[in-house]
């Protein structure tokens, strides 16, 4: 890994934003084998952000950028991906006043759910975007998602992780990719936008933000999380005709340790006794089971019909209305760190980072 300094941008460190480069389309470049991170990325945003009108470009931050050494399409992305990238702004936070985390699409409300744990109570903005067509494509949505991560990384009221993507600021624990190809192909649910650009201007709402809940110094939790990432907790979405057995051959694999459940409506499953047995079960032998709705919006209620009843009894905890990913890497999160499984639990239950 490399920092570089684009000769134009001249201001005190401390003054300054870490744009760190992980991959993803924004970067990408054809190639034989189709698109593939390229390299140069600091030059290339340079020369992107160069035709971006004069007024715009004044009110520019000066930025360094890191480009890490292994590019990766998104979809390569690991916990341990999640890991280095929190550890490169936790070593880096007193030197830059905020971050852009550069990153393709298809995980990047992973990541982002999963910096938001592990930066509990930061105190200064940590801004993910990516874009949906490269960086030299004709009218790509690159420059001005860009543009606005770097104005909002910026920003002395932000302090939290974000996603800014198509002129909208989603709470990064709250976010989901909801399109394959619009360029507004984030949403967040289950919780309003925390700032947004209108015509010039990029304003943030502080009374959406965490910064006004935030007392205190940073309390990271920048735990290890290679314990966790061999496929250690599992995600499975129940579909019609799930028999016993197919959930067992998952949950009751040595291996899990946790296991998010996609249930149906507001937590419903099938009417068969021996599927809440597996579930009791695997809970009986200390993993950590949760479950969130199938549905895109919305909370679940464990036992509010029939159908769900025996849930909660069964060790399962809600999700109440987090997103898959926020859900999945808190398991991940908690998982990683040396709590007794009541702890586990009860954070699990807790809102930590505006996720719930």
């Amino acid at each position: 890994m490399s920092i570089t300094s684009p000769l134009v941008n001249a201001a005190p460190t401390q003054e300054r934003i870490l744009v760190i480069y992980t991959g993803g389309t924004i970067g990408m470049q054809p190639k034989v084998n189709g698109l593939t991170p390229g390299e140069n990325f600091q030059e290339r945003m340079a020369d992107a952000l160069s035709q971006l009108p004069l007024l715009h470009q004044h009110a520019l931050p000066a930025y360094d950028v890191l480009s890490y050494a292994s590019l990766i399409d998104s979809s390569a992305a690991t916990p341990l991906t999640w890991q280095q990238i929190a550890q490169d702004i936790a070593t880096r936070l007193a030197t830059y006043r905020g971050f852009v985390v550069i990153h393709g699409t298809d995980t990047l409300s992973w990541t982002a759910s999963s910096l938001a744990y592990q930066l509990q109570g930061i105190d200064r903005p940590v801004v993910l975007t990516g874009s949906m067509h490269p960086l030299e494509t004709v009218n790509s949505d690159a420059i001005d998602n860009l543009h606005g991560a770097l104005r909002f990384a910026a920003s002395t009221e932000l302090q939290e992780v974000a996603i800014y993507f198509s002129n909208r600021l989603l709470r990064g624990s709250r976010a989901i990719k909801q399109h394959t190809e619009a360029l507004d192909a984030f949403i967040s649910p289950s919780y309003p936008c925390i700032g947004e650009r209108v015509g010039d201007d990029f304003i943030y709402y502080p009374s959406r933000g965490l910064g006004l809940q935030q007392r205190g110094a940073p309390r990271f939790e920048l735990s290890d999380y290679q314990a966790v990432s061999n496929g250690n907790v599992i995600r499975l979405a129940l579909w019609p005709g799930i028999s016993p057995w197919q959930l067992d051959a998952l949950l009751g694999d040595s291996r899990v340790k946790g296991a998010l459940l996609q249930l149906w409506g507001a937590g419903n499953i099938p009417s068969n006794p021996a599927l809440l047995d597996v579930i009791a079960n695997a809970s009986g032998e200390g993993k950590l089971l949760a479950a969130v709705s199938q549905c895109p919006q919305g909370s679940i209620h464990l036992g509010a019909y029939a159908a769900g009843y025996g849930l909660a009894e069964a060790g399962l905890l809600s999700g109440d209305d987090m997103t898959p990913e926020a859900a999945f890497t808190k398991l991940v999160h908690l998982l990683a760190q040396p709590l007794s499984m009541e702890d586990q639990r009860q954070r699990f239950l807790t809102s930590l980072v505006g996720e719930r």
